[in-house]
């Protein structure tokens, strides 16, 4: 399905050959023809940045450590419904490193130009899970595993016994929830750390593409600037 592009004053007209055995609709036949394009998805070099696999590795370790962190801190509160955010920040992290990579095994303009728009997105996540982590640090409470209130119900006077291990008990309660603040305030760390890393990567990517661009002007002005030159040398 070829396309053509003609410019004439100023308007810009696109000619599309339909495929008459498709199914999809023009709209989806556009966007192949696009993303198929060899403008868009040809290797070129100057796209090619090597700190990309650096922090794509980043991006997917960060991404492990939040949903291994997360598993942790889920299984240590009673709603586990709440604790999902981890997972999906780690899920996206490591999609953002995946795309960092492959973007620099195959530095085509799609790819960068994917890359970059994923990036400026991970600053939005990155912000949203440091907001979230540092809410979760004073959100944390145990109060279902020192629950003696049926016990203390039942019987009036408790034994020293069952004293001792209430307050055994609360100690450890104490200890957890200070390795949960910790682990949260690590989180926290790790998010800001992602800030970086993404802000990092679209970075580069907007500097790959605008030296592409410059590349791209230096060889569409050579032979230009050569051509008087040379007619000037074969007329003497």
């Amino acid at each position: 399905m070829p396309v053509s592009m003609t410019r004439a004053d100023g308007v810009t007209v696109f000619t599309l050959t339909s495929d008459p055995k498709s199914h999809c609709p023009p709209v989806c036949e556009i966007f192949k023809v696009l993303c198929y394009n060899p403008v868009c998805c040809t290797v070129s070099q100057h796209l090619r940045r090597t700190s990309q696999s650096v922090l794509g590795t980043l991006h997917i370790v960060i991404g492990l450590l939040n949903i291994g962190f997360g598993v942790i801190i889920g299984l240590s509160r009673g709603d586990f419904w709440w604790e999902v955010f981890p997972f999906w920040l780690g899920a996206t992290f490591m999609i953002f490193g995946i795309t960092c990579i492959v973007s620099e095994k195959f530095p085509s303009p799609c790819l960068v130009i994917i890359n970059v728009i994923l990036n400026l997105a991970g600053v939005g996540f990155a912000i949203a899970a440091i907001i979230l982590y540092s809410i979760n640090i004073g959100n944390r409470w145990l109060w279902w595993m020192c629950d003696f209130d049926d016990y203390y119900w039942r019987i009036p006077t408790p034994s020293p016994e069952a004293n001792d291990i209430k307050e055994r008990c609360m100690e450890g309660e104490a200890m957890i929830l200070m390795l949960m603040r910790s682990i949260n305030a690590v989180l926290v760390v790790l998010s800001v750390l992602e800030l970086c890393v993404t802000i990092s990567s679209a970075v580069l990517g907007i500097k790959a593409l605008r030296s592409r661009e410059k590349e791209e002007n230096k060889s569409t002005d050579g032979p230009e600037l050569h051509k008087p030159l040379l007619e000037e040398i074969t007329t003497k």
